[in-house]
């Protein structure tokens, strides 16, 4: 097991098969994302392995079953039980997606894209709404991985996110990844996508790795969370921090294909090592705007 330290500001999602190498080896990393539904039961051996690793780490919770873009009303069973896990957990930050998953009540075992329009938009703030009023907290929106795209959709993807934090008060959990993968299956520019969000608004990043898929068609990128995170998307993480400063949350996601727990933190110390040279950078940027003090020649007569 490697012994870096990792700065308090990196963290790995904890999935079941690392449970037990966490409470028995404890390495150092800031915090730990879960899957907040994953442990709604608190009758599961998972639930009470969480209980003694949230005595060492921080935790935030992610979820996937809000479903705030669907037409649905919200389930309000399902944030009931959100509610008590966080009031057990006392996550650092509470997140979802800018996505819907149901329709009617039954659910998708996926993440599905929105029309991005204005009837959308507005359903979707009220849904931000009513969850935070209901758990009297502020909750992440992520920007989704899609793959396909509805014609009569009016506002940027970027625009339709900002909108959102802007109406509701929502931070935004910036996931790059998703962003690169979106770029080339939507055809946009990343920098185009990063230049509408505001520094200030962001709460977490995710970085992840993704899969490309070759078809008689041509290809598309999935966003896969089965491998190393991809140059490209470390570059645009440099940027960000090189832009925006260190002081971001950043997850490695690795959820699929899941490697030993070494090479998980092996990752994630790789964000580390932006960070802290970034770090470095600004200290050292404000050495040199520092006023150096006046030196005192030794030929200089001394005034009694």
């Amino acid at each position: 097991m490697s012994t870096q330290v990792l700065t308090d500001l990196i963290g790995v999602g904890l999935r079941s098969p690392h449970h037990q190498d966490f409470i028995e080896q404890l390495p150092s990393v800031g915090w730990l994302e879960i899957h907040s539904e994953n442990f709604f039961n608190r009758h599961t051996p998972q639930y009470q392995q969480l209980m003694t690793i949230m005595e060492h780490y921080p935790i935030s919770c992610h979820g996937i079953g809000l479903s705030l873009g669907s037409a649905d009303p919200i389930n309000l069973e399902h944030v009931k039980q959100l509610k008590q896990l966080i009031d057990v957990v006392n996550p650092i930050m509470v997140s979802d997606h800018l996505s819907w998953s149901s329709i009617d009540g039954q659910y998708f075992n996926d993440l599905l894209p929105l029309p991005y329009t204005e009837q959308a938009l507005d359903l979707f703030c009220q849904k931000v709404v009513q969850v935070q009023d209901l758990l009297n907290r502020q909750l992440l929106i992520e920007n989704p991985s899609s793959y396909l795209s509805f014609a009569h959709s009016v506002i940027p993807e970027w625009e339709f996110l900002t909108t959102v934090q802007q109406r509701t008060g929502c931070g935004l959990l910036l996931d790059l990844n998703n962003i690169y993968v979106n770029s080339f299956n939507h055809q946009f520019d990343c920098q185009t996508y990063l230049n509408a969000i505001h520094p200030e608004t962001v709460k977490e990043i995710h970085l992840a790795g993704f899969t490309v898929k070759h078809f008689p068609q041509g290809e598309i990128w999935i966003d896969t969370h089965n491998q190393p995170v991809s140059e490209p998307v470390w570059q645009l993480y440099r940027q960000w921090v090189e832009q925006h400063g260190k002081h971001f949350p950043t997850l490695i996601e690795w959820d699929a294909d899941l490697p030993p727990l070494e090479r998980l933190l092996a990752e994630a110390a790789k964000a580390d090592v932006i960070l802290k040279r970034e770090h470095h950078h600004e200290i050292c940027c404000k050495e040199r705007s520092s006023p150096h003090p006046t030196i005192l020649r030794q030929d200089t007569a001394i005034s009694r």
